[in-house]
């Protein structure tokens, strides 16, 4: 049966387990319509400011967004055996305004109480700034954020066969090739989320390849 696009307002059903609302996050700033603009990059890093969260080790990055200000524990690994089917979610985007669906679904579902370290953000055409960003500090120091779990972690797509699982995946289809490309990364991306999977991109491709299985 094929998904039925919605407005971009996360909704979770019992399958997944949900986070007890984190408090002090500051309020998200508003974005502006998802489209073709250019894109902010994190700015270079600062020996002033700290890497959060790993004190005291090496030159230190600049603060991370508001949302990863927000204190979360490292989500636990959910065995295969153990792990339900996960809800799907399909938020339509077009392929340059993926990115921002992607980021707008993120700042929706920390708001409703999921931890930043909840969820994992892969791209399928360009990366994603932060990402961009955390690898020019080099790969041991990218990768290890992911496996500390501590904070949303965004990667490319080509690398969902590294990534673990977390209880929410949010894929960003904004390029990368063909439907032949999608399929190679949507269902591994469904393997990953234990709870939710949400896919910001073309309503007609994601069918192609998810539709049949939901």
């Amino acid at each position: 049966m094929p998904l039925i696009p919605e407005e971009p307002q996360i909704h979770e059903s019992a399958q997944g387990p949900r986070a007890t609302p984190a408090t002090g996050r500051a309020a998200s700033t508003p974005r502006p319509v998802p489209g073709p603009r250019p894109r902010p990059v994190p700015g270079p890093r600062s020996a002033a400011t700290p890497r959060p969260g790993h004190p005291g080790r090496g030159p230190a990055r600049p603060a991370p967004p508001e949302r990863s200000q927000v204190p979360a524990e490292r989500p636990a690994a959910v065995p295969e055996e153990t792990r339900s089917v996960p809800q799907i979610q399909l938020i339509p985007a077009s392929a340059e305004g993926a990115l921002d669906a992607a980021d707008e679904a993120v700042d929706l579902l920390l708001d409703s109480g999921r931890a930043p370290g909840d969820i994992l953000v892969l791209t399928t055409g360009e990366q994603h700034p932060w990402a961009t960003h955390e690898l020019s500090f080099g790969e041991n120091s990218y990768w290890e954020q992911h496996d500390t779990g501590e904070d949303v972690f965004f990667a490319d797509a080509s690398a969902v066969g590294r990534a673990t699982a977390r209880p929410v995946v949010v894929v960003a289809v904004n390029g990368g090739g063909d439907d032949d490309a999608l399929a190679r990364v949507l269902p591994p991306a469904r393997e990953r989320a234990a709870a939710l999977l949400v896919v910001c991109g073309d309503p007609e491709r994601v069918n192609s390849v998810l539709g049949a299985g939901v």
